[in-house]
């Protein structure tokens, strides 16, 4: 679990003046002193009488609002303020350093119900730390709407209870405050994931809401990593969720089109060109793709999963050729030169990453339709180990 680093900010300390008593009303100099006693409940009925005799008492409601806070009801505590600033500008340094403080305090105490939940090994203790750090940090998003910081970590307290859908709001408003990549990624990955579940039901109940809702939850991530993609055009893995959700939603041909411009327009960028080599490697278009993943590694002869989808390119592509000889009822031995093409490509992707299980197991296969019997055995055993 993904533990939240502590928020500080100074502590604002709260003076209240209780100068010129003689000019209040009765209700406010009842008041004032019912808070110096800390006798609140009397404070708060002093308070409401003034307003009730008084509708424009800036103050009172001022006063009010401060007694909401010590509370902890800040709805009712803003909807005051906001009474009293529609008033006048008196108290507005109050008002915003209260404001402040207990925006402080609130988004704090949920970074520490979080830091609990990580630390609890009980499933019932976690969730009910995990609902107090999201209860403080939509209360930090009363107090201070315009914070970043809070947004994004109710979005990781609500991900990690899975709350996928209520994550999505303020992800949301993120995007719109603070442009992250990782905001895109998250929001891609949640609407695409809630269309893979609508299609999942889909093919259960055959209702057809399932597959409207299923499409339309697709095309929102594609508008959210489309927007993410011109904000961060470089990010790796916006592209990739980009690319899946264009497949999902039916849009080979569109996302075919995108990355094909992203790779004219810029050359030179490796991850265009895996992309693009994604798409034409799932087409089938075995030489197109080949010629893709193989400028990739060229700009960057250390990326991975460019290395790795080329050696897969060969590996698909051999075993068609071997399909189609076998369909025709030929002997075409043309499909073992594909795949030892594929061994020198994952030999470098294990040079990159050599804990990598999927491309130890890769390689193992590769080495058993080759006939090197001890070299497969070997790679299944590390593939073991690393999976371990």
């Amino acid at each position: 679990m993904k533990r939240l680093a502590v928020f500080t900010l100074s502590a604002v300390l709260l003076v209240l003046s209780f100068s010129a008593f003689q000019c209040s009303s009765t209700e406010l100099t009842s008041a004032k002193l019912y808070i110096q006693q800390k006798n609140y409940a009397k404070a708060k009925d002093a308070l409401k009488k003034e307003i009730e005799k008084n509708p424009k008492s800036d103050e009172g409601y001022w006063l009010l609002g401060y007694l909401y806070g010590e509370e902890g009801t800040f709805r009712e505590m803003m909807d005051a303020f906001n009474q009293s600033l529609s008033i006048s500008k008196k108290f507005e340094k109050n008002i915003d350093d209260t404001k402040k403080s207990y925006w402080a305090n609130s988004f704090n105490k949920g970074v520490a119900f979080f830091n609990r939940a990580a630390k609890a090994s009980a499933q019932d203790s976690i969730t009910m730390y995990m609902d107090k750090a999201i209860g403080s940090f939509k209360d930090a998003i009363l107090l201070e709407p315009d914070s970043a910081d809070t947004y994004k970590n109710l979005a990781f307290a609500l991900l990690q209870s899975g709350k996928q859908d209520e994550a999505i709001q303020p992800l949301e408003t993120l995007t719109k405050i603070k442009k992250s990549a990782d905001t895109y990624r998250l929001l891609g990955q949640i609407y695409t994931q809630k269309g893979v579940d609508c299609q999942t039901k889909f093919k259960q109940t055959k209702n057809a809401s399932d597959s409207t809702a299923a499409l339309d939850n697709f095309n929102k991530a594609i508008v959210a990593l489309e927007d993410g993609r011109k904000s961060f055009p470089d990010d790796q893995e916006i592209l990739y969720f980009l690319s899946n959700a264009y497949i999902s939603a039916n849009k080979s041909d569109v996302a075919m089109e995108t990355f094909k411009a992203g790779v004219e327009k810029d050359p030179t960028n490796p991850y265009y060109r895996y992309n693009y080599g994604t798409l034409l490697l799932q087409s089938n278009k075995f030489e197109a793709a080949e010629e893709q993943f193989a400028k990739a590694v060229e700009i960057d002869p250390k990326y991975h999963s460019a290395l790795y989808n080329l050696a897969v390119t060969y590996i698909r592509w051999g075993t068609a050729l071997r399909e189609k000889a076998d369909k025709e009822g030929k002997d075409d031995p043309e499909y073992k030169n594909k795949y030892q093409a594929a061994l020198p490509n994952l030999k470098r992707a294990l040079e990159i990453k050599q804990d990598d299980a999927g491309t130890w197991e890769t390689i193992a296969k590769v080495y058993a339709v080759l006939g090197m019997s001890k070299e497969s055995q070997e790679a299944f055993n590390k593939a073991d180990e690393y999976r371990k």
